[in-house]
């Protein structure tokens, strides 16, 4: 049996949400006035590699702590999306059943390659990571639903598509104009003004988020570490993503790791 870390670092270099605040760190002990050393963090939920909860959309939703554990590790597959993601890419249940048999009820893991520019990435390009990354078509929603998944998760910064969030809807309107960068790019790829307005209508905001947490679908964002390996790739898996027992938490960073082989029989 063999364990791959699907974790990305996290500390104060890490990139942080457009409009939410950073992780700061500093030490309150150390070990030549205190005997020990000794940390102080202050941070948002959502940078670095983390599960989001129901309720950060829901008013009521289940919280952290309160999803069984059974959803969070168990059968589930890495699927290869490199060949077909660029700037903006979006991606299609029928590009993730092309490629590796998907079950009922699997964790599922989809690899766009966009973790390499992250801060800590081969590539990494902190613009390109948080404007230009890939996000989930319309059709993931039911498809996602349909195969009763609980727990899914990406490489990027988000689940959903920059033209479905602030940074293509209105990042920047009016002072450094990223969001006027981004729908300019959309537009040359997804067919100008109305191909846009199509694909990603106002009534797509944050659709991942706000369509499937109702139904205790929810995702990992920020996945990376050693996702590349050439072993991952389009196969099916033991996935397990590991979140802190946040009380009342409406996400937490988490560690999330894939394992192949067999379970030794007297570890």
């Amino acid at each position: 049996m063999r364990i791959f870390d699907l974790s990305q670092p996290l500390n104060q270099e890490v990139s942080f949400w457009p409009y939410y605040p950073p992780f700061e760190v500093k030490y309150i002990k150390r070990k030549s006035e205190h005997g020990v050393n000794a940390q102080y963090i202050q941070t948002s939920n959502h940078m670095g590699t983390h599960l989001d909860a129901p309720r950060h959309f829901v008013t009521a939703g289940r919280t952290i702590d309160e999803i069984p554990v059974e959803w969070l590790c168990g059968p589930g597959a890495i699927v290869d999306l490199r060949d077909q993601m660029g700037d903006l890419g979006v991606y299609t249940p029928k590009m993730i059943e092309e490629r590796v048999e998907i079950r009922q009820g699997d964790l599922l893991i989809l690899h766009t390659g966009w973790h390499k520019h992250a801060q800590f990435g081969a590539e990494p390009d902190e613009e390109r990571y948080i404007h230009m990354h890939p996000g989930a078509h319309p059709d993931m929603v039911p498809w996602l639903l349909d195969k009763k998944i609980h727990i899914w998760g990406v490489d990027c910064v988000s689940t959903d598509h920059p033209m479905n969030l602030p940074i293509g809807r209105f990042l920047g309107k009016g002072m450094h104009g990223q969001c006027d960068r981004v729908r300019k790019r959309a537009e040359e790829l997804f067919g100008g003004p109305a191909g846009v307005a199509t694909l990603f209508p106002d009534s797509a905001y944050q659709l991942t988020h706000n369509a499937l947490f109702p139904h205790d679908c929810m995702h990992i964002e920020n996945l990376g570490g050693s996702i590349d390996a050439p072993e991952l790739q389009n196969t099916r898996c033991i996935i397990g993503t590991f979140p802190w027992k946040f009380r009342g938490g409406e996400a937490a960073f988490c560690r999330t790791v894939a394992w192949l082989g067999e379970w030794p029989k007297n570890p």
